[in-house]
């Protein structure tokens, strides 16, 4: 589990250059001038990448499922504020094609450009390279941003819980006293 923000960032490191290879590798597929290998391979890369970048931060659902019920609770507030549909879920093929849809019109370039020989195969190549890249690196911010709005919300809620405890006070144990 995170529990700070330098953790936090060591995470979005790691996922940053994890993302980055498999774009290396989506780029490397769509050179080969073989129908739906590009397309296939991409979604299986995605297939793999998300939920690994989801649990890398702690935010798959069976580790949602184990936090703590306060905890819990802001983590699902800020998925939901988000607004991610691949996060804290099971990432299906499903999801993968809407996903995909945001970066359509890469994609047919792509799947059009590899057939021009040498200088189109070089154009997919870094079509898939950058429209991995922009997948990759949106579903880690969407993470990075979750995990930062928790770590933001629950310390404030925790601190003033410990300061009541501090005290030994709650308002009606002030009312005892006075009297």
């Amino acid at each position: 589990m995170i529990t700070s923000i330098a953790q936090l960032e060591q995470v979005r490191v790691e996922c940053k250059k994890m993302v980055t290879r498999r774009a290396g590798l989506s780029a490397g597929a769509a050179v080969i001038p073989i129908p739906g290998l590009d397309i296939g391979t991409d979604v299986s890369l995605l297939m793999a990448l998300l939920p690994a970048i989801n649990e890398k931060f702690g935010l798959s659902p069976a580790q949602i499922e184990q936090l703590h019920p306060h905890r819990k609770k802001y983590t699902l507030v800020a998925i939901t504020g988000i607004g991610s549909r691949l996060i804290g879920s099971t990432v299906t093929r499903e999801l993968i094609k809407m996903v995909l849809k945001r970066v359509g019109v890469r994609m047919a370039t792509k799947s059009v450009a590899r057939y021009v020989p040498i200088i189109g195969q070089a154009a997919a190549a870094g079509l898939s390279f950058s429209a991995m890249k922009i997948l990759g690196n949106a579903h880690i911010e969407d993470c990075y941003q979750v995990i930062k709005q928790v770590l933001e919300t629950q310390p404030a809620e925790t601190a003033s819980f410990d300061a009541r405890q501090i005290h030994g006070l709650t308002g009606a144990d002030r009312l005892d006293n006075k009297g």
